[in-house]
């Protein structure tokens, strides 16, 4: 059972509901206030057109369960009312909102929080964007996703924790902790909805909505870890994927949702299909028609329906009563949606109290939260001659690129109540930072590109990416020039704009977008010492930079407090902390690439299997510099053989080797040499945070047991322990060289 009630309150409800109210509590809709152009005074116009009223209109007839979209606490409060009023039973209606990295203070996008590795981060992170949903209203968010990512074209890696089962299941859990807090239904917290179950994140070719088609061992081991670890969590919601799964749409499969969902798993609570996923059976050529979408959905185990218009579940009551779907199906849906509304305490108070919201949104300490995250997800890349930190003695700096001043660019995607006028661009961090005694020169250097083709969601833009008709491109870049040349040091930032990455926004090359590379290039000629800020939510190929710029720091879209962030990673007063969550390509072509390979034919030649660059990536898994500096000594493995149920503790002594204080992430990786399957040559099994005062020696220990060993081989079709001699790295990334060897053996 969700939640931490007895259930008998939804009993007796569902004892009572004729099935037309039944199926209207299997229902989600859309509440659409679509923005049109802008009055002449910059105010936005909504367009209170035919389908909030048609929502509005199903929700006094009892015909509406939950609604997504809305964010005013007023507003809320009145679709509540109409809501409860229009129950015979008087059920209150469930908001959600696409809560992903925060929703009036915005965090670091996901996959920065993810480069933390730090689950306390990520926890009080998620806490504040829960606090702050749950004050205006919001009671549900559709996060986290939790789609393991090897494909950097996918846009949607940007949501996710990258390429690792274990880096992934850690980030899983603790946004599940952050959102719900210690229990479904505790104060200023929210349901969390972890998506996209399952495989979403492995689309061909990177193409958004495409079809995945994965073995079961990459199922098993690879993407459904970090939804088994959200469900161990306690998450109440999980949400199916749009596409099809091997041959089979994810919203209409019995086996994914019933078989391993709640059979394996154990999953307790309700699941929402995406957007249209159960209309989208019908698309897929899987059902005949809406009933039979609704027939499948519904059979395999999708509880609520997430509709824009017209749902498919609608079409349940027919098919009740014809006999083609039998009614303890839609109870135990039913039972289930009613059940989260239960133990969030939804029927005892169903309102906000509006006043309160204004106070929570304005927190101070939301915004503190929001800058610490940031500094501690960026990932310094390149270090030559310590040019990073920065002397703030400096008389002129030069800071160069479009992104640099834009605040919706700062805050990155998948954000729809943020405040520009509270965040903190690059610039006006970096300025507010040195003060008025150093000279901050600004030139936006190159037209800020856009998309070839038009998103889906441009419906909710506010005029990012638009191109200046007056600006002149050559002139513009000339001034950049000369303003690095004039400069102490330029500070160039590049990447692309919020608007290029996310849902509906694949790519098919990694290239920094216009005339980046070319400006960096013309910065980096003047002979100025150039550091490279990377804004992004992928791996960009950042190739020539890697050999030519002498400092690189990937910040990521940093969020509200971003540029009060690093400029405090800029300047020394915070240390890069970051560490890569997925394996960085030299070029496209290398695309898809990780670190959990196993190994191949003729291993000799395994770096070398392209004739035209090496095969190695640009930055490895786990990677990341900081201002201080660790060795690692000897790894010992005690004892030295197990039994195939016993554990080993893997130690080491890491050292810090500078003179400043620093936080050293201690990685443990692990090879098995045979058994029932070939296992990766390298997969991340442990790993640490350890911090260090200069010259601080720490010794770490690791433990690697059952669990750290245990896979599911297609040879067996289930989960496997081997008696194998286990090969184990410790170090700062994924090609750490400090190992040692282990025996399993016997029972």
């Amino acid at each position: 059972m969700v939640g931490n009630q007895d259930g008998s309150r939804v009993e007796a409800l569902l004892s009572q509901l004729s099935l037309k109210e039944k199926v209207g509590q299997l229902i989600q809709y859309f509440y659409f206030q679509l923005p049109e152009q802008p009055a002449a005074d910059g105010a936005i116009q909504f367009d209170m057109s035919t389908q909030p009223r048609g929502v509005e209109a199903a929700l006094s007839e009892g015909g509406v369960s939950s609604l997504l979209f809305v964010t005013r606490p007023e507003v809320i409060n009145r679709l509540q009312r109409l809501a409860i009023e229009g129950s015979a039973h008087g059920i209150p209606a469930i908001f959600g909102f696409d809560v992903i990295h925060g929703l009036r203070t915005i965090l670091p996008v996901p996959i920065a929080l993810a480069a933390t590795w730090d689950a306390g981060v990520i926890e009080r992170s998620q806490a504040v964007a829960a606090r702050e949903a749950r004050a205006v209203g919001i009671h549900w968010t559709f996060a986290p996703m939790v789609d393991i990512a090897r494909d950097p074209r996918w846009g949607r890696m940007i949501e996710g924790a990258g390429e690792d089962p274990l880096l992934g299941s850690m980030v899983a859990a603790a946004q599940v902790r952050g959102f719900q807090g210690d229990r479904l239904g505790a104060s200023e917290h929210i349901i969390a909805g972890p998506k996209h179950y399952a495989g979403y994140g492995a689309a061909l070719g990177g193409r958004d909505y495409d079809e995945v088609d994965i073995s079961d061992q990459e199922f098993w081991n690879v993407y459904l870890p970090p939804f088994a670890a959200a469900v161990k969590a306690g998450a109440g919601n999980i949400m199916s994927a749009y596409m099809d799964l091997n041959g089979v749409p994810a919203t209409g499969n019995k086996w994914l949702l019933d078989d391993v969902l709640r059979g394996e798993l154990g999953f307790e609570g309700f699941v929402v299909s995406d957007a249209n996923s159960v209309k989208d059976l019908e698309t897929h050529h899987f059902a005949a028609d809406a009933t039979d979408a609704a027939v499948r959905a519904l059979t395999a185990g999708l509880d609520l329906e997430m509709a824009v218009t017209d749902a498919a579940y609608a079409n349940l009551v027919e098919a009740v009563e014809s006999g083609r779907v039998p009614i303890e199906l839609v109870d135990r849906s039913v039972r289930r949606v009613l059940l989260a509304k239960e133990a969030i305490g939804l029927f005892d108070q169903p309102y906000v109290d509006e006043d309160a919201a204004a106070l929570v949104l304005a927190a101070p300490e939301h915004r503190e939260a929001a800058r610490l995250a940031a500094e501690a997800s960026a990932v310094l890349l390149r270090n030559e001659g310590s040019l990073l930190p920065l002397s703030p003695a400096l008389a002129r700096v030069a800071v160069i690129g479009g992104l640099a001043a834009s605040k919706r660019d700062t805050l990155g995607p998948w954000v729809f109540d943020y405040d520009l006028d509270e965040t903190v661009t690059l610039l006006d961090g970096i300025r507010n930072h040195l003060g008025d005694s150093v000279q901050v020169d600004y030139a936006q250097g190159a037209a800020t590109p856009t998309r070839l083709y038009p998103s889906m969601f441009d419906m909710f833009g506010d005029g990012t990416g638009i191109v200046d008709p007056d600006f002149d491109a050559d002139a513009e870049f000339d001034r950049a020039v000369q303003a690095a040349a004039a400069a102490e040091v330029a500070i160039v930032v590049v990447g692309e704009n919020q608007d290029m990455i996310g849902e509906a926004a694949s790519r098919s090359s990694l290239d920094l977008p216009g005339r980046q590379l070319e400006l960096l290039q013309a910065v980096v000629a003047t002979g100025t010492p150039t550091v490279l800020l990377v804004m992004n939510g992928r791996p960009l190929d950042l190739s020539w930079a890697a050999e030519n710029v002498p400092a690189i720091l990937d910040i990521w879209y940093p969020g509200t407090q971003g540029g009060a962030a690093v400029a405090n990673l800029l300047f020394g007063a915070a240390e890069p902390r970051g560490r890569l969550p997925f394996t960085w390509p030299r070029s496209i072509g290398q695309v898809p690439m990780h670190h959990a390979v196993t190994r191949g034919h003729s291993p000799q030649n395994q770096q070398m299997r392209y004739w035209n660059e090496e095969h190695t990536p640009l930055f490895p898994f786990g990677f990341g510099l900081g201002y201080a500096s660790f060795s690692y000594g000897e790894v010992s493995v005690t004892p030295a053989s197990v039994p195939v149920n016993g554990e080993v503790e893997v130690a080491v002594d890491v050292t810090n080797t500078s003179e400043r204080a620093g936080q050293a992430n201690v990685q443990l990786y692990l090879h098995q040499r045979s058994g029932s399957s070939s296992r990766p040559l390298r997969q991340l099994k442990g790993f640490q945070l350890v911090q260090l005062e200069a010259g601080e020696t720490k010794r770490v220990v690791v433990k690697v047991g059952p669990d750290e060993r245990r896979y599911w081989s297609s040879a067996t079709h289930g989960y496997v322990l081997d008696e194998s001699i286990f090969d184990v790295w410790v170090g700062a990334d994924a090609t750490a060289d400090a190992s040692a060897t282990f025996t399993v053996s016997g029972n």
